[in-house]
């Protein structure tokens, strides 16, 4: 997994009520993880992409994307429920090739595992297959390894293949003057767990206790709500003149910055969904560590030149705008300067 993992279902500690719990206190620390990444790259001398890699193969060019569902996954076993997790791990794939402006076609995926259990890994193969219809793809293939040295419970990731024409792929930059139209996550999607887990366990907290909102039984189930899949705007954005997209994962709001240097002005974002308020009061988290965490109710953006096709795009779709590019650097969003 690519979080690490804390209690699957105790109770985390602090030192003082008052004191602000951070990403990199629950166990992920950002600045780390990209400099091991950057270290990873630079060794194997992979190519570099924003959201995907391209492989040029003539008119068209293949396009691979690869992740996991993460720390998720430990509320999942916590709950015994395993159903929606393969929908995840779908969609944190396709959702990296559309923003890349590419059309994801197939899927493999990889469990590892400690020991084989039938029921979960029906569950497993279950959500696969919902969020492989629900993205229009076909799963191909995978492989499921039983490693009970090296795997603790379960680890699910997966490989989505898109292909795209060339003259179909967002130039992924935007430009200061252009618009920014956003659309609704579903909620906290599949990164950010682990801080979201630290701070629904303080307090002799448990994923089983009831839901203090409306919409689920436990704290739990909010949690393991799947991430939205955005593959039916694609053919709205391309329609649109999109420019470049982002999905808002890990990193929450400064994922805008793959779309270049310049100033982000949000004015109008989706309101965050309850469970984002639940987490921030729980674990006493800043504005700020919020909104470079989670999607906080806005899951992916797209930058457009046009404003009136920018509109149009969001009327025929759950869209609005919802800010602008702006020469300088930066986010800023409910008053906070990312």
């Amino acid at each position: 997994m690519s979080e690490t993992p804390d209690n699957a279902n105790g109770a985390g500690e602090r030192d003082t009520a008052d004191e602000e719990l951070t990403y990199a206190d629950a166990g992920v620390d950002i600045d780390a993880s990209e400099a091991a990444t950057a270290a990873l790259v630079g060794a194997a001398g992979e190519g570099t992409g924003d959201y995907a890699g391209l492989f040029d193969i003539g008119d068209r060019y293949l396009a691979l994307a690869t992740d996991g569902v993460g720390t998720k996954l430990l509320v999942a076993e916590a709950l015994e429920d395993y159903s929606t997790v393969g929908i995840d791990c779908i969609a944190m794939n396709v959702n990296d090739l559309v923003a890349a402006g590419v059309r994801p076609v197939a899927f493999v995926d990889y469990l590892a595992i400690d020991t084989p259990d039938e029921r979960f890994a029906e569950q497993i193969g279950e959500g696969l297959a919902a969020g492989a219809a629900a993205a229009s793809i076909e799963l191909v293939g995978g492989e499921t390894a039983v490693m009970p040295e090296v795997v603790r419970g379960l680890d699910l990731a997966g490989a989505c293949a898109g292909l795209a024409r060339k003259d179909a792929l967002f130039d992924g930059e935007a430009k200061p003057g252009d618009t920014l139209v956003g659309w609704p996550s579903s909620g906290i999607h599949s990164n950010g767990l682990t801080l979201a887990r630290k701070a629904a366990t303080m307090d002799d907290g448990s994923y089983t206790d009831p839901c203090l909102f409306e919409g689920y039984e436990t704290i739990g189930e909010a949690l393991l709500e799947p991430t939205r899949i955005y593959t039916d705007l694609l053919d709205p954005m391309r329609e649109a003149g999109v420019r470049g997209a982002a999905h808002i994962t890990g990193g929450g709001w400064t994922n805008l910055e793959r779309l270049g240097e310049h100033h982000y002005a949000i004015d109008d974002p989706f309101d965050a969904q309850p469970v984002f308020e639940f987490i921030q009061e729980r674990g006493n988290v800043s504005d700020e560590e919020m909104h470079r965490t989670f999607n906080m109710g806005t899951g992916f953006v797209a930058a457009i030149a046009d404003a009136d096709a920018a509109e149009s795009l969001a009327a025929q779709t759950d869209g609005r705008t919802i800010g602008r590019v702006e020469t300088g650097a930066g986010v800023s969003i409910r008053g906070l300067s990312l």
